[in-house]
């Protein structure tokens, strides 16, 4: 079934997609400021899961820009914002970068002027997903499945019996058909045989992505590639036309509690004395909406 979408594309610096990625030029070293966020008028049968695929964005993240609609139901003719629009995360802008915050994967490619942008999911509430610095160590096609010791052992805990040691190539096979190693760790990228986790916590501590989208990296990457994967809630930028600032919902660790963004020094000096703009950053720092703002 094709879905009917109604793109509006105010993209200043947004190019195209290639397979799903989302392409941009690179904005100048004083600027991290891309796209333009797109709006949805919703026809009869959507819902967000489809939304996320046809416009290559993870299922938070339209949770996170539509707060109070109905993932499941929406209403005819409701505006739904498609974040499109995004800041780049701090950091050196080479290789594989992991915003785990926002569930993104940000892609650099050597000698060119653009950033490859894809929605990820990550390891969910006790299975997180490291941070760590490495490279990709190895491309694996039609990969098979063989989950570690721990997987098993809480398998049997959870179910009273054995899990199975390994499967094979296939449509059964929860990494999809192509995977890249991180380093030398059981740590990968990887696709996936089931539509739902993409820009979720949902794994047991891989990265998840589209399956268009891990065919496209795996055509494209190669190994020895760099890679970082942190978790950055708040980025912030001054751009030519003011401050911007995108703050995404930290995530929750093992014991569940939620986490408090704090108004970090770094926070209180891009605000700089603006009452106002203080106001307004406190508001989201308690509430992130996961889209880029602007305060002036």
């Amino acid at each position: 079934m094709k879905w009917v979408v109604k793109l509006s594309l105010l993209l200043s610096s947004f190019i195209t997609c290639v397979s799903m990625a989302s392409v941009y030029n690179l904005p100048a070293a004083n600027s991290r400021l891309l796209g333009e966020d797109t709006i949805h008028k919703a026809v009869k049968g959507d819902y967000f899961q489809a939304l996320a695929e046809n416009y290559n964005v993870g299922f938070f993240a339209l949770l996170a820009a539509n707060p109070g609609v109905d993932p499941f139901l929406l209403a005819l003719d409701d505006n739904i914002v498609i974040p499109k629009q995004m800041l780049l995360p701090f950091g050196k802008r080479e290789g594989i970068v992991i915003n785990l915050a926002e569930l993104r994967l940000y892609y650099y490619p050597k000698g060119e002027k653009l950033v490859y942008v894809f929605p990820v999911g990550i390891g969910r509430e006790g299975l997180e997903t490291p941070h760590l610095t490495s490279t990709i160590g190895d491309k694996r096609k039609n990969p098979s499945w063989r989950p570690t010791a721990e997987m098993r052992a809480r398998y049997f805990a959870e179910h009273g019996k054995e899990m199975v040691r390994e499967v094979p190539a296939g449509p059964n096979n929860p990494f999809g058909k192509y995977a890249l190693r991180i380093g030398t760790s059981e740590y990968l990228i990887h696709g996936s045989n089931k539509r739902f986790g993409i820009g979720m916590r949902a794994s047991s501590g891989c990265i998840r992505m589209y399956d268009d989208d891990i065919e496209w990296l795996y055509n494209n990457i190669p190994v020895g590639t760099p890679i970082r994967i942190f978790e950055q809630p708040i980025k912030m930028s001054y751009e030519q036309d003011g401050k911007k600032i995108e703050v995404h919902r930290p995530l929750t660790p093992d014991d569940g509690a939620e986490v408090e963004l704090a108004m970090t020094k770094a926070v209180k000096h891009f605000i700089g004395n603006d009452a106002q703009m203080l106001k307004k950053v406190s508001s989201l720092l308690a509430n992130p909406e996961g889209v880029v703002i602007s305060l002036n």
